[in-house]
């Protein structure tokens, strides 16, 4: 636990001058934090700046940030730097195009462990999805866990951040793509058509699919659950699922 705090740390921009510089150098942030009520100076340009670019922006008390910061001089700010620079949805969808597939992308709706949206990315890359959303609140991000997790699929899969996962779900399906979550009581997996564009949701660890995600939703899919347990660990289960994609489109029959 000491090592991932510290390894944490390194990934942590401390002080007006050293944020605004990565801002300037366009590195890829993923959070910011700011003393709760700090406006003064500098950070008013720097909180626009970051609003601008749809970095997501948090404030914290300053006892934290002290802690965060090992009690180095943050002077308010600081920001973590992002493992890899986010995608747009629409760079996702031109992937595909790209590659003349049929759209396959994977919705993470609430994924709050690092460790499990690695394990996503990185079954998504070798299942041959062409990229991940996820919502910029209440998720997992692109941090350095994320990408240890992945064992480097970040590099090679498009990961994009949306401020709401219902509209862009309904942009998704104006495009004829089907959503299908991940949840109980739905259509066993196996029986399932995957054809066509494919996004495949996979719920929070604890509660699983949103009700208006679910709303949303064209089909919903589930896993068996023959022991005491009744659920997967969302990795696993998100795992399971784009395999299925997978073979489908690959026309592999099932014995």
């Amino acid at each position: 636990m000491e090592k991932d705090n510290e390894r944490q740390n390194e990934n942590l921009i401390i002080g007006r001058n050293a944020v605004s510089e990565a801002l300037r150098s366009e590195r890829a942030i993923d959070t910011l934090l700011v003393v709760r009520g700090e406006r003064n100076g500098s950070i008013g340009r720097i909180l626009a700046e970051c609003r601008e670019k749809k970095i997501v922006i948090k404030e914290v008390d300053k006892k934290k940030l002290d802690f965060m910061c090992g009690q180095g001089n943050h002077q308010g700010v600081a920001a973590y730097a992002a493992a890899h620079e986010y995608a747009e949805v629409e760079d996702i969808l031109a992937l595909a195009e790209e590659r003349g597939e049929s759209p396959f992308i994977i919705v993470c709706d609430g994924i709050e462990d690092p460790h499990n949206l690695g394990a996503i990315i990185r079954t998504a890359e070798t299942a041959g999805a062409h990229g991940i959303i996820i919502p910029k609140r209440r998720n997992a991000s692109l941090t350095w866990a994320v990408g240890k997790a992945s064992a480097g699929a970040v590099e090679y899969m498009p990961v994009a951040r949306v401020g709401n996962l219902a509209s862009t779900l309904d942009e998704l399906k104006e495009k004829g793509i089907w959503v299908y979550s991940a949840d109980m009581d739905g259509k066993n997996w196996c029986e399932t058509d995957f054809a066509g564009g494919v996004a495949l949701v996979i719920g929070s660890e604890g509660n699983g699919v949103s009700r208006l995600i679910r709303e949303k939703s064209d089909f919903i899919v589930s896993l068996p659950m023959k022991g005491k347990i009744t659920s997967l660990n969302a990795s696993v289960a998100a795992g399971i699922l784009m395999y299925e994609v997978s073979r489908q489109r690959s026309g592999i029959k099932a014995k």
